[in-house]
């Protein structure tokens, strides 16, 4: 009894904590010193044995959809050339804009449109179904809120306050009238994740995705670090 217990126990920790979400990356790839768009350049990124590709079209844009959220490097191939070490950071439910990339083999040049706001932490706008503020690991580890979500959360937009009793609230919605998604799971009522566990968080504080359409305040989206996150980290401070 006890063994099929923890066997239960096993399986329901798995599945909580090995959720996924994904984003695409967008972006043009040109001719090196001209807006000329390059077509047929193949697009890649690795991650653990996994490619994850596109091809640029007649006008030089491309999208690679269904990636994992998380930072990785993306490599262009054109012409039996390479170019080599284009940093993404792919957000949750979202996309990264890899802004017009010219094409120069393993020496290109790169310009990359980033959107960013200051609210006493750093805080990134991703692009996806509606913009909403997103919070990368290294980001949240420089907080000063780091130790509580429900703080992190109040900073990160000004539709979300904290109430004396440590209630969120969210404009135009009652007190309490939210939801969190930590790995995928949905809940309530968000406990102690220990801040060096969360790989990313966002906030969606108005005009929901309609999967989350049971509430009418907002969702907090809680994504915890994996050892694959880990390893990527890793790999990305020692290039």
């Amino acid at each position: 009894m006890k063994n099929w217990m923890f066997v239960v126990f096993c399986s329901v920790i798995g599945t909580t904590f090995g959720q996924v979400s994904f984003g695409d990356v967008v972006g043009n790839v040109y001719e090196p010193g001209k807006k000329q768009p390059i077509y047929g350049a193949r697009l890649i990124i690795q991650d653990q044995g996994k490619k994850y590709q596109a091809s640029t079209d007649a006008d030089g844009r491309f999208r690679i959809t269904s990636i994992p959220s998380g930072e990785y490097f993306m490599s262009i191939i054109y012409k039996e050339d390479t170019m080599t070490g284009i940093r993404t950071n792919i957000p949750l439910e979202g996309y990264f804009n890899a802004g017009d990339i010219e094409f120069e083999g393993k020496a290109g040049v790169k310009t990359f449109n980033t959107i960013t706001i200051n609210s006493g932490d750093r805080i990134k706008i991703g692009y996806g179904e509606m913009p909403a503020p997103e919070l990368s690991a290294k980001e949240i580890k420089q907080s000063a809120n780091k130790f509580d979500v429900k703080k992190l959360a109040s900073t990160m937009t000004t539709d979300v306050r904290m109430t004396a009793d440590g209630d969120l609230v969210f404009r135009g919605a009652r007190k309490g009238d939210m939801i969190y998604m930590i790995d995928g799971i949905k809940a309530n009522e968000v406990f102690n994740v220990p801040s060096v566990a969360i790989g990313r968080m966002k906030v969606y504080a108005g005009a929901l995705p309609a999967k989350y359409g049971d509430t009418l305040g907002g969702v907090i989206i809680v994504e915890t670090k994996s050892y694959f996150d880990l390893y990527r980290e890793w790999s990305m401070d020692n290039e």
